[in-house]
C-alpha cells in the first residue's frame, strides 16, 4: 500500500469516504493494475476498522475497480482496452443526450471553460487537461437539467480517468479535442440539437479510438520489457 494514504477520522460517511480515497488512488496509479490489496492492509493505512474498508472493497468490486486475484485475495484491476471502448460507447449515448437537452435550453458554454481547456492543452500538466476536460462535460451535464445524466457519467469517468494521461501526452491529440469541443458548445448556443448530438458523439467515438490504440500500445509494450 501506498505511504500517501492519510488517516481519516470516524464519521458517518466513513465507507463513501474510504470509498473515494481508493478510487482515487487506483486513477492515480498509486494503486497499480495488478496490486494485492488487503482489508488489514487498508484498514492500518487509513486508521479505520475493517468493517467500512470491507463494504468499500465490496463496492469497488461490483465498479469494475478491483477483482479477485488469483488463489485468495483482491487486486486492484487490470486495464482493458476493449473494457475502456465499451465504456466510452455508454458515456457517448449519455453525452448526446447531454448536449441534445443543453440545446433545447440555447446553452452557452462559459468562454473561460474553453480558455481554460486550450491553456492546459498546451501546458505540460496532465491532470489539469483532465481537469479541464472533466469541467467542459459536466458543465453540458449541469445545463441538460436532468441530474441522473451527471450521476450515470460519474462512474464512467472515474474508469477513464485511469487512462486519459496516455493520450492527452500526445500534443497533436491536446488542440484537436478543443476544437471539437468549440464546435458543440456552438451547436448548442445555436440551440442545433441534432448537431450537437452528432458531434458529441463523434467527439467520444474519436476518443475511445485513440485511447484504445494507446492503451493496447502502452500495454504491449509494458508485457514485451524483460521481467
Amino acid at each position: 500500500m501506498p505511504a500517501q494514504l492519510l488517516q481519516l477520522e470516524a464519521a458517518p460517511d466513513l465507507v463513501d469516504r474510504v470509498y473515494r480515497t481508493l478510487i482515487d488512488a487506483i486513477s492515480d496509479g498509486s494503486l497499480a493494475p495488478g496490486q494485492r490489496i488487503t482489508q488489514e492492509d487498508i484498514a492500518q493505512q487509513l486508521a479505520v476498522s475493517r468493517q467500512p474498508v470491507l463494504q468499500a472493497l465490496r463496492l469497488l468490486k461490483k465498479d469494475g475497480f478491483v477483482q479477485d486475484a488469483p488463489g485468495r485475495g483482491l487486486q486492484v484491476a487490470q486495464l482493458d482496452p476493449d473494457w475502456i471502448r465499451k465504456v466510452y460507447q455508454v458515456r457517448g449515448a449519455l453525452d448526446a443526450l447531454a448536449a441534445r437537452l443543453a440545446a433545447e435550453r440555447r446553452f452557452r458554454l462559459p468562454a473561460a471553460l474553453l480558455q481554460q481547456g486550450r491553456k492546459a492543452a498546451r501546458g505540460d500538466d496532465v491532470m489539469a487537461m483532465i481537469d479541464a476536460d472533466l469541467a467542459f462535460h459536466a458543465a453540458i451535464y449541469a445545463a441538460a437539467g436532468n441530474p441522473l445524466i451527471e450521476q450515470s457519467a460519474q462512474l464512467h469517468w472515474r474508469h477513464l480517468r485511469r487512462v486519459m494521461g496516455a493520450v492527452l501526452q500526445q500534443s497533436g491529440q491536446r488542440e484537436a479535442v478543443w476544437d471539437e469541443h468549440e464546435a458543440i458548445a456552438q451547436a448548442m448556443a445555436a440551440g442545433d440539437g441534432d448537431a450537437a448530438a452528432r458531434l458529441i458523439e463523434e467527439h467520444s467515438r474519436h476518443a475511445s479510438d485513440n485511447l484504445g490504440e494507446r492503451l493496447d500500445f502502452v500495454l504491449k509494450s509494458r508485457d514485451a520489457q524483460p521481467s
